[in-house]
């Protein structure tokens, strides 16, 4: 979890809170990304790219207690909840964009942060940063020398009704059309940019490391409260930057949200007990140094 750069509408911080109304379905990934780098893997340090509120940070702290681990992310509200629940754990407040982890960072760890980046700016970030890691050879601040690895994961949602409902809300008429309608058509988008292909990751990184493996996972979330569930979720994420568009007082954010939530009515299903079936596929890419 990480930031998309904040609209200028009053304050568009991100909310912790809301983020881990879901932090069982959220730490999935996490706990699966971590799991694939396998039992006998002991990093030194690790560098959590986009950390959130710590909740990445914590479960990275439990897999490898001897690893000096630093969480970084561009969310001061996100910072100050991680270092409420890691207070011996170090954080940075940085934009992944310019970031420069320690030249000995042996892991280089990631969740879902990449996918706030536009498409011209992603992969030339993603291939900065995995070559900070140490080389094959090189000695890691542990005394290993083994090469760095970067791990991450991202949402690739943007083909799902979830994501296509925001759009086409955003596109259609009702008091918060003049607001979307000013954007420029570029930075000031709400809407995030499709990941790229299995493709363009493994040319990109290949010639910089010696494996690269990568796959994706659709998880299938069943949330309580009908299409409820579904808002409360994305509020955390994906709708937060569509709403941060429209001005706090009038009632056009409540406007816009209630509209959005019509329409996964008319996409999502209920099952015969009320509750609803989220499919969230995930992108994971391992490449190892």
């Amino acid at each position: 979890m990480s930031t998309s750069p904040k609209a200028k509408t009053g304050d568009n911080d991100w909310s912790p809170d809301q983020y881990l109304l879901f932090s069982n379905a959220r730490n999935r990934p996490i706990h699966d990304l971590i799991a694939f780098l396998g039992p006998g893997y002991a990093p030194a340090r690790i560098v959590d790219l986009g950390c959130g509120p710590g909740n990445s940070t914590e479960l990275l702290a439990a897999r490898f207690p001897n690893a000096a681990i630093t969480g970084m992310d561009s969310s001061p509200a996100m910072l100050a909840k991680a270092r409420r629940t890691l207070p011996n754990t170090t954080f940075t407040l940085a934009d992944v964009r310019s970031y420069t982890p320690p030249t000995t960072t042996d892991l280089l760890f990631a969740n879902a942060v990449f996918h706030w980046l536009r498409h011209p700016e992603r992969i030339p970030t993603i291939t900065r940063l995995l070559l900070t890691t140490t080389t094959p050879g090189q000695k890691s601040e542990g005394g290993g020398t083994g090469g760095g690895v970067l791990a991450f994961q991202v949402p690739d949602n943007y083909t799902e009704p979830s994501h296509l409902a925001m759009r086409e809300t955003a596109a259609s008429a009702g008091p918060w059309q003049p607001y979307f309608d000013a954007l420029a058509p570029d930075e000031q988008r709400p809407d995030l940019d499709p990941i790229e292909s299995y493709l363009d990751y493994y040319n990109a990184l290949k010639p910089h490391c010696r494996a690269v493996e990568t796959w994706t996972t659709r998880y299938v979330h069943v949330l309580d409260d009908g299409h409820d569930g579904i808002v409360e979720w994305v509020k955390g994420t994906g709708l937060q930057p569509f709403v941060n568009v429209l001005p706090a007082e009038g009632g056009v954010r409540e406007a816009f949200v209630e509209a959005y939530r019509k329409r996964l009515g008319e996409v999502y299903p209920l099952a015969e007990d009320g509750k609803v079936l989220l499919v969230y596929p995930r992108r994971f890419v391992v490449a190892f140094r």
